[in-house]
């Protein structure tokens, strides 16, 4: 866990490959690679000229998902991920 820059990160490049985000499928120069908010983020220049992150799992810079690898598309959620949507909906009802 470190927020020293990643010299590996210069000039390379990354795109976004969550399905459901607004942003699938551009890509973007990759500035920095860190941990912060809890999980690895990358961070980028948007069109507007303005820093942005996104976490890292959800882009290119990463290692693709193996459940996402072994379902080959028969799947479009991962367990882990419908139980913590539950639990965010249930926190939102009280």
């Amino acid at each position: 866990m470190s927020n020293t820059p990643d010299a590996s990160a210069e000039r390379r490049r990354f795109r976004v490959t969550h399905p459901f985000h607004p942003l699938f499928g551009r890509e973007y120069d990759l500035i920095d690679y860190r941990h912060f908010w809890a999980e690895d983020r990358v961070v980028y220049v948007d069109e507007m000229g303005e820093a942005r992150s996104l976490p890292a799992r959800w882009t290119s810079a990463v290692a693709e998902d193996p459940a996402v690898v072994l379902s080959a598309g028969r799947s479009h959620f991962r367990v882990t991920d419908l139980l913590e949507l539950v639990s965010l909906v249930r926190g939102s009802t009280r």
